[in-house]
């Protein structure tokens, strides 16, 4: 009997030291399994999403499937007409889309560009906050979306998720999907080009700014765009001139890769590649039409989402070569998606460039499939 006590203690207590290293391993992880779950939900789309996806694929003719791969400029001119011309993929709204619109003239605009296309059209703004947010500028919400910096001194994380909340509910009212966020930059210098737009933070700051922001968002149900890879640093602006970075594979890889990662791996939908000259990543192409650039982001890191270009139009690509040669570039180097206001050369130059076999057909559907495969996740495929 005194055996079997002194067993029953012994069990009892190693119950409790079991139960207790579980607790502790569980609390420690609890971030990490958090991640990783929402990361499985991500890249796991529904038997149902896929089946429509890929029915969808299947009707699409080579001009459609070209098409699907431009998220362009609103044109000044021939707006619904061009959607049908060249089966765009989607519409991205600038200052002059909203200016002397109400919430209800500008979600009306928005639908009359869905019902016009024969493809849900993914519908995109500019919504960082702070300096970079059309909706502010043009007085269609109030108070206006304030900078990440902003949000994050005066309420920490949870006014960064309150912010993305508010955004879902302002962009499912008026029809827009994508905010074109978050700002993945690490930059601590409050000189340099970039900073006011990002946190403000080094690595680990800003890979915690892009997890909270990209879970928010699955949450809120809008798109989440990670910008701009490889990451601009303290770098010039590519909007005006074509940029050069020095910095070390080790420097990039030991910072600016970092919260690419924490946002890949908490299920981000998309990257945005800059315009930026890598030195070492490719020193004779701008980031968003280089081949090694990519494959940095599909190999190295992992990633399976879409990859868009920067906007066609800024100095830093469209100073190193033509429109039409980048458009095409831009979708041999690996990108899904091509930013432009170019569209009419570019969509005929890239049909010619898939008959004489300069772009294959397998990798326009990979891009295609992916494109179409957020629409589902976005609720525009049902």
């Amino acid at each position: 009997m005194a055996k079997n006590r002194v067993y029953l203690v012994f069990a009892a207590l190693l119950g409790l030291a079991l139960s207790a290293c579980s607790t502790n391993s569980g609390t420690d992880n609890t971030k990490e399994n958090q991640q990783s779950s929402t990361a499985a939900t991500t890249e796991a789309p529904s038997v149902s999403e896929k089946g429509q996806v890929k029915d969808m694929l299947d009707q699409m003719t080579i001009e459609e499937k070209v098409g699907q791969l431009f998220l362009v400029r609103v044109p000044s001119e021939n707006q619904l007409e061009d959607i049908q011309t060249y089966h765009l993929g989607g519409y991205l709204l600038f200052d002059r889309d909203m200016q002397g619109e109400t919430t209800d003239s500008l979600q009306q605009k928005i639908k009359s560009y869905q019902e016009t296309s024969k493809y849900p059209m993914l519908i995109g703004s500019d919504e960082e906050g702070g300096l970079v947010t059309r909706l502010s500028r043009n007085q269609l919400i109030d108070p206006p979306f304030p900078s990440p910096q902003e949000l994050y001194q005066a309420g920490g994380w949870q006014a960064i998720v309150d912010d993305i909340t508010r955004k879902g509910t302002i962009f499912h009212e008026l029809g827009i999907q994508v905010g074109m966020a978050p700002d993945a930059d690490v930059s601590t210098d409050p000189e340099s080009f970039i900073y006011d737009r990002t946190i403000g933070m080094d690595a680990a700051g800003t890979s915690e700014y892009v997890t909270k922001s990209v879970e928010a968002m699955k949450q809120a149900q809008i798109g989440s765009t990670l910008k701009h890879f490889p990451g601009y640093g303290n770098n010039r602006d590519s909007h005006v001139e074509i940029v050069t970075d020095d910095r070390s594979l080790e420097e990039l890889r030991g910072t600016d890769f970092i919260p690419f990662k924490a946002g890949i791996q908490t299920g981000a939908d998309s990257i945005m590649v800059s315009h930026n000259i890598v030195n070492a990543l490719d020193s004779e192409r701008p980031a968003s039409i280089s081949p090694k650039v990519h494959e940095v982001i599909r190999q190295e890191l992992g990633f399976d989402g879409v990859v868009m270009t920067d906007d066609m139009d800024m100095a830093g690509l469209a100073a190193f070569t033509s429109q039409e040669e980048a458009g095409l570039q831009a979708l041999q180097a690996g990108n899904d998606l091509i930013l432009s206001s170019s569209y009419s050369s570019q969509i005929p130059y890239i049909l010619q460039a898939i008959q004489k076999g300069d772009y294959s057909e397998e990798q326009l559907n990979q891009s295609v499939e992916r494109v179409l495969q957020w629409k589902a996740e976005l609720g525009l495929i049902k």
